[in-house]
């Protein structure tokens, strides 16, 4: 099993991020919880002025357990369809379930993921009655180690099983992250021998969007992440390669997700 990433795709000015809050990927202590997980996610500060983040959302369904000052309170967060801003202000904590795409439904099995999808929800009510105070028992520990042993037990409590459809899903959305080549939905569907209402239905239910969003999705991943490493991007180049008929096609996606055009996307750092 592969360590948690360290790219920061995603994240909008992660200099400017990194430089205010301590963040750290995990990976589950319980070996049984790895298939389903991307990482978990640590978040801690203490700002002497509020601070806004914001991030283009992964396919990814995450549990989120979270101090704001003196409140306190865990959700899942279905998979975000517009750029997430978060205002980060005074002392807070953040520990965080990132689920692989199409690994989040073993541990709510009676819904279909795409439910969640663009809504943040309370845990009772998603996951139903909980014992005892999970949130507390989470956010509690001073150490990393703690805290995701804390995150193990919380989702061992789940007992997800191991379900075929969910690990075609997570396999298909893993191929179309680091297959470059893969830029229509239809032409996927049809080279892993099925139809494409077929893996449109497969995605609904465990990934929680289309594969045609995922698609885009990494590509506006990528982009931004060429953006905000070289200040001389040859955008027209850029959306070739990306499968864009054109280089007015990108900026306008760019554009819709990020809030800015690609020229005007300059982190700072």
């Amino acid at each position: 099993m592969a360590a948690p990433r360290r790219d920061t795709r995603g994240i909008l000015d992660p200099a400017e991020l990194l430089s205010r809050v301590r963040f750290r990927r995990h990976e589950p202590a319980a070996p049984e919880l790895r298939p389903y997980l991307e990482h978990y996610w640590l978040i801690d500060w203490d700002l002497p002025e509020p601070f806004a983040s914001h991030v283009v959302p992964h396919p990814s369904v995450n549990v989120v357990f979270q101090r704001f000052e003196d409140r306190s309170y865990g959700e899942v967060a279905g998979i975000g369809l517009e750029l997430f801003t978060q205002k980060l202000e005074g002392r807070g904590r953040v520990c965080g379930v990132q689920f692989r795409p199409g690994g989040f439904r073993p541990f709510a099995p009676d819904a279909h993921v795409s439910e969640w999808t663009g809504r943040r929800l309370p845990l009772a009510e998603v996951f139903g009655e909980l014992d005892g105070d999970p949130v507390a028992s989470v956010l509690a520990p001073a150490d990393d180690a703690g805290r995701v042993a804390a995150l193990d037990a919380f989702l061992l409590a789940r007992e997800p099983r191991p379900d075929p459809q969910a690990e075609l899903a997570i396999g298909l959305v893993d191929r179309i992250r680091t297959d470059r080549t893969i830029l229509r939905a239809g032409a996927f569907a049809r080279s892993e021998g099925m139809s494409l209402r077929t893996l449109q239905r497969l995605f609904a239910q465990y990934v929680g969007v289309g594969p045609k969003w995922v698609i885009l999705r990494y590509r506006i991943h990528e982009a931004l992440e060429r953006a905000a490493s070289d200040t001389a991007v040859d955008w027209a180049r850029l959306a070739a390669e990306l499968g864009y008929a054109d280089q007015a096609h990108l900026v306008r996606d760019f554009t819709a997700t990020v809030g800015v055009p690609p020229t005007a996307y300059a982190p700072k750092g």
